[in-house]
């Protein structure tokens, strides 16, 4: 495994709930644009932790890989396990955007 490096460890609870959309909606004033800074944020987190997961699953590959040398790697199979069991990005982005987590700015209307 990486040494010395920061391992991307959510504690989101992985269930789905439901949620109340006037509390979603309070903290920007609209539902839609509450939702768009929800999705950005997701998309941040769906990145890192593909990149995160690829970089880490790299070092088992093998570049001469043939059917014949396929082989089960513990150690690769439990981090493909870690990274299943993790809330999805779009519950991590709700999670931080009602927690307060998420900076957003509103972009300057012209009149």
């Amino acid at each position: 495994m990486m040494q010395g490096k920061k391992l991307l460890i959510n504690t989101t609870n992985p269930s789905i709930e439901a949620r109340n959309l006037d509390e979603i909606q309070n903290v920007t004033g609209n539902l839609y644009e509450s939702l768009a800074i929800i999705s950005k944020r997701a998309n941040q987190i769906n990145t890192r932790i593909k990149d995160e997961l690829i970089k880490k699953l790299e070092e088992f590959g093998s570049h001469t890989d043939n059917l014949e040398e396929i082989s089960e790697n513990k150690e690769q199979i439990e981090i493909s396990r870690f990274y299943e069991r993790m809330a999805n990005p779009a519950i991590q982005g709700t999670k931080e955007f009602l927690d307060d987590k998420v900076y957003y700015k509103k972009a300057e209307e012209n009149a």
